[in-house]
């Protein structure tokens, strides 16, 4: 009998200074059955809030949840996940511990919507994911399988799924998680992404993982790389009628 293959898809929110204060980590098999998880708020980042204020970018408006202003409404949130028994606040050491743990008994893939950028901030905050050699990054996967097939693309349309154009004039169409789940789950008006680290993996990279690597050899995964933002311009992809 083939040895069934098991995933680890882990997601981070972060602090200032691309420090993980909101870490997650779940073990599912291929159908998208969960074995175990854990998500954490990071001991001596998420609690420092002078040093490590959560990320947050100026040039969002008032209504998005990266605004400075919902800072508040966000630690209030998070604080009231661990009264509530949802969350702990766990050390870098401790993580590593669990994740030694499920290494040994699952020898699973790792993966992440946007695997490099996990990596990289795991890796400033000493949480260790050197162990699982066996990985593939899951945004590079859906891309590869639907971004640009002409339903992805329409679906893209029907959502509205732009980027706002930059100073070069440059504007592309979305393959992220919110508009990659509502795709594989048919729903368009599935909610944005709450960008805490479990209830994506669980409602959003989960779903998207399952549909992706229907089919699939994981280990033929490996070598997609992520997307291109200049594979995915608009006027490259839509011409009026």
């Amino acid at each position: 009998m083939a040895k069934k293959d098991y995933i680890i898809i882990i997601d981070t929110e972060t602090a200032k200074k691309d420090m993980v204060a909101d870490f997650a980590a779940v073990i599912s098999d291929r159908r998208g059955n969960v074995q175990t998880q854990c998500a954490v708020l990071v001991k001596g980042i998420y609690d420092n809030r002078t040093e490590y204020e959560l990320f947050s970018d100026p040039t969002c408006t008032v209504e998005s949840i990266w605004h400075s202003k919902r800072m508040n409404e966000r630690y209030a949130a998070y604080d009231n996940m661990v009264k509530n028994g949802v969350r702990m606040i766990a050390s870098g050491a401790a993580i590593n511990r669990w994740l030694d743990k499920v290494k040994e008994k699952y020898d699973p893939y790792l993966t992440a919507y946007n695997l490099p950028f996990d990596l990289d901030k795991c890796k400033k905050t000493g949480i260790d994911l050197t162990m699982f050699t066996k990985r593939f990054c899951l945004w590079a996967v859906s891309a590869t399988r639907w971004a640009h097939t002409k339903k992805y693309r329409n679906f893209a349309l029907s959502v509205h799924a732009f980027n706002n154009p930059t100073k070069r004039g440059n504007m592309t169409y979305k393959a992220n998680a919110e508009t990659m789940a509502r795709f594989v789950l048919d729903i368009p008006d599935f909610p944005d992404e709450p960008h805490t680290a479990l209830e994506d993996v669980i409602d959003y990279e989960l779903p998207i993982l399952v549909k992706a690597i229907k089919g699939q050899k994981l280990k033929s995964l490996a070598d997609l790389k992520t997307p291109a933002w200049q594979n995915m311009q608009v006027k490259n992809h839509y011409t009026a009628n």
